[in-house]
């Protein structure tokens, strides 16, 4: 029933996402008609006639969403409750508390409250988990459904019952919503060689003239020799705001990003509008995995003008561009209209999800076109950026990634921070001996154990040894494995102290520094910055790279 029912409000909410001139260009408008016509009457049959009562709305939105599955995934229904999201989305700000939250079990904790925010100015920890919202009880609901009931019109109050770990009874705090400004730029700073350093979280509004404003004032005051422009996983954002952000190093007039849809007012080319403000400065722009989008144009377009190198690992491969569209009942659709192209032509969209079906719907080796940037490097069109210098991802051990994902990170630091009033700056802070030793007392607590890939091999071909009969012959052998398996597992906690310690280091500076604090302690062992640094010390090395 299910099924059908999603066939036939599918047609009907394609028909409703055409605009004019989309139905214009369809000469198939009795075959419209007569969908709208079956799904009027099939609601009406539903409504009157089904053993059980339909809530429509719910019944709807389901269909949307199952529609839209079958296009990308960034063409998505926007219902009228997720309207802050998308203005968080589109300017960086929302109407809240200010606050990061995960859901840990069944209840939803305070992970990273906003220095200067609502939560913050409370006095809410990291650690506190919401038992109440205005009175409505927060178990078992999810992180979503607490961020829509946090979210609201900045002066609106809200009351949290919260729980803290050492304090037996239940905490009452009467908050006042504020318009929660997200930064764009989280931090920067200028080394002490010289080279400038700004990280960028996202392309909201302003963020092309933030960015531009900082980088004066290092100009101004510091000389500066390069600059680092971290784009590491930011997800992009608008972009316009990317095409300004480049124009910050390229002259007026250059193509940054033109975007081609399937109708005339889908398709334009994005120039550089104003003065530069540097030409000649040494860029290296950080990417990862995580990189997509806005900047993917803005790492792109550095790269086939010759502006800057890029270091990290190749971006995510997002060249689609999606529009807003207002729909009724103050719901949005946001869809994808065209794809974008960087200066030297090349698409970098990863997948083709109209063909997702073939290989993924990634693009064969075969099939992949080379390009040349302005100075006649080779580049490709497989699939996001390409670095000039590619660095591995860095890999946690399965003892580091188990600690973390387990949230034992996170829950130490909450116990350090109630014990320990103060700690030393970001940039000298370190886990002593001590502190590390206290660490593993506090695992021993928790009974802290974890499955490695090979335990499960191990298990896995215990099974099939089963299955097949053989088990009685080999169980000897597999269990003297496993059992050696489990003795160097008892000692991961020390031969991978050194990764252990710089995600405690990271967290535990956050209870007292905030996210600022959390990325000076964590650039610190950053393997990435300091090849950036490399690159730019070497003036030799950066130009060979570049030509």
């Amino acid at each position: 029933m299910n099924r059908n029912i999603y066939t036939y409000v599918l047609i009907f909410f394609l028909f409703l996402s055409y605009s004019p001139f989309a139905s214009s260009q369809n000469q198939n408008n009795f075959e419209i008609s007569k969908s709208i016509d079956i799904y009027n009457s099939l609601f009406k049959e539903l409504n009157i006639n089904y053993v059980d009562e339909i809530n429509p709305s719910q019944l709807n939105e389901s269909a949307i969403n199952a529609m839209l599955d079958g296009l990308d995934p960034y063409t998505v229904y926007i219902p009228e409750s997720q309207i802050e999201d998308m203005r968080l989305m589109t300017t960086g700000e929302y109407g809240g508390i200010g606050s990061l939250i995960q859901q840990i079990g069944q209840y939803v904790y305070i992970t990273e409250p906003y220095e200067g925010f609502p939560a913050q100015k409370a006095g809410i920890i990291p650690g506190d988990y919401i038992l109440e919202i205005n009175g409505l009880d927060a178990k078992g609901k999810t992180s979503a459904e607490i961020s829509e009931l946090l979210k609201g019109t900045p002066g609106s109050p809200v009351k949290l019952l919260i729980k803290r770990d050492g304090i037996e009874a239940p905490i009452l705090k009467d908050l006042v919503r504020e318009k929660i400004k997200i930064d764009n730029i989280p931090y920067h700073t200028v080394f002490s060689n010289g080279i400038g350093y700004i990280r960028l979280s996202a392309f909201t509004q302003k963020s092309a003239a933030e960015l531009k404003e900082v980088f004066l004032k290092m100009k101004e005051n510091d000389s500066i020799s390069g600059l680092i422009i971290d784009l590491r996983g930011n997800g992009g954002g608008l972009l316009n705001e990317a095409v300004d952000i480049a124009n910050v190093f390229v002259d007026k007039g250059e193509l940054i990003v033109s975007t081609r849809g399937k109708s005339p007012d889908r398709t334009s080319i994005h120039r550089t509008r104003l003065a530069p403000v540097d030409l000649n400065i040494p860029i290296v722009v950080l990417v990862n995995e995580s990189s997509a989008s806005a900047s993917e144009i803005v790492a792109g377009a550095l790269q086939d003008l010759d502006r800057a190198v890029i270091v990290g690992q190749k971006t995510f491969g997002k060249g689609l561009v999606q529009n807003v569209v207002p729909l009724t009942y103050n719901t949005q659709l946001k869809i994808t209209v065209a794809k974008y192209y960087i200066p030297s032509g090349r698409c970098i969209q990863a997948i083709d999800y109209k063909h997702k079906e073939e290989n993924g719907g990634k693009i064969p080796d075969s099939l992949v076109s080379s390009f040349r940037t302005r100075g006649g490097r080779i580049v490709f069109d497989n699939g996001g950026i390409t670095p000039d210098v590619t660095l591995t991802a860095i890999e946690f051990s399965p003892v580091s990634a188990s600690l973390y994902t387990g949230n034992l990170i996170f829950k130490y630091a909450n116990q350090f921070a109630r014990n320990n009033q103060t700690i030393s700056s970001p940039e000298t802070f370190e886990i002593s001996d001590a502190i590390y030793e206290d660490f593993l007392k506090f695992l021993e607590k928790q009974e802290f154990s974890y499955t490695t890939e090979s335990e499960k091999m191990i298990r896995k071909l215990s099974q099939i040894a089963e299955d097949e009969l053989y088990l009685s012959a080999v169980k000897p052998q597999l269990d003297s494995l496993e059992s050696q398996f489990n003795a160097i597992k008892k000692k991961d906690l020390l031969t991978q102290r050194s990764e252990i310690e710089q995600l405690l280091r990271a967290e535990i500076v956050s209870r007292y520094y905030y996210q600022k604090g959390k990325i000076i302690s964590a650039m610190k062992d950053d393997p990435e910055i300091k090849k950036a640094k490399e690159v730019l010390i070497d003036q030799r090395l950066y130009k060979q790279l570049l030509n």
